[in-house]
């Protein structure tokens, strides 16, 4: 063989490595995104345990106590679940989640679809839980805010597509732009019918801002790793890397046929 077909079918071999070894970056770089990215919140919330609990007894006396409004609708233990989806439904996700926690909107980002399909089906219903993890770890009241922000939403039956504005509008982790209530107010305007005088009032009121922190209480002693915590019938399925959202609703179409 000369030495110039030696030559090329080394770069051939080279290029071909060069190939796989992408894709298994860009494999690599989805897990990250989708599983690895709760080392956000995670880790950010082991580091501040300190913290939140100083602060945990300091929430009865913030500006913000006041009687426990529940959100319209809202069930499960202490009201504290806002649910969407069919109650018949064969499967159950519990969503722990923070609107500033940016490993909650990689999840939003790669299983909304999919959650969405389901649910529209009949075949998964959804109770979503509220936390405030990042204001213990970043300081501000942007958690607090948006999540009374979205259980206003839910008085009116719009907090599923309020949820996901928020989501799609997430400033930067430190940043604690929703912690303005134009800026919760401003983005409602991206939700039909949302944006009214009641709506508008129960934002500035922090209506639900005692229920928030009765939510995030919950989560901080549920023993609950960081958000999102993702449970589907009684697994917790954000930890398993193996998990895509094929695979859940395989899971999903396959509990409905039993």
């Amino acid at each position: 063989m000369s030495e110039k077909n030696r030559e090329g079918k080394r770069t051939a071999r080279e290029r071909l490595a060069e190939e796989r070894e992408k894709q298994k970056s860009a494999e690599k770089r989805r897990r990250v995104l989708i599983v690895g990215a709760s080392v956000v919140c995670v880790l950010g919330l082991a580091a501040v345990i300190g913290v939140l609990a100083a602060n945990a007894d300091k929430d009865d006396d913030s500006e913000s106590a006041g009687p426990v409004v529940v959100p319209s609708g809202a069930k499960g233990k202490d009201s504290l679940a806002i649910p969407v989806g069919k109650e018949s439904a064969g499967s159950t996700l519990t969503v722990w989640e923070d609107f500033r926690c940016p490993a909650c909107k990689a999840f939003e980002t790669a299983y909304r679809p999919a959650i969405h399909e389901l649910a529209a089906a009949g075949q998964l219903k959804v109770n979503y839980h509220l936390a405030t993890i990042i204001d213990g770890n970043m300081g501000g009241t942007g958690s607090r805010n948006a999540a009374n922000a979205a259980a206003c939403a839910q008085d009116v039956g719009k907090f599923t597509a309020y949820h996901d504005v928020l989501y799609d509008n997430q400033p930067q982790e430190t940043d604690d732009a929703f912690a303005e209530n134009g800026k919760l107010v401003e983005l409602a305007g991206k939700v039909d019918g949302l944006d009214t005088t009641a709506f508008r009032t129960c934002v500035e009121k922090g209506t639900h801002n005692s229920w928030v922190e009765k939510s995030a209480a919950a989560f901080r002693n549920g023993g609950f790793s960081g958000t999102p915590t993702v449970i589907l019938n009684g697994k917790n399925i954000y930890q398993d890397q193996t998990m895509t959202p094929a695979k859940l609703k395989q899971l999903v179409r396959e509990a409905d046929k039993a």
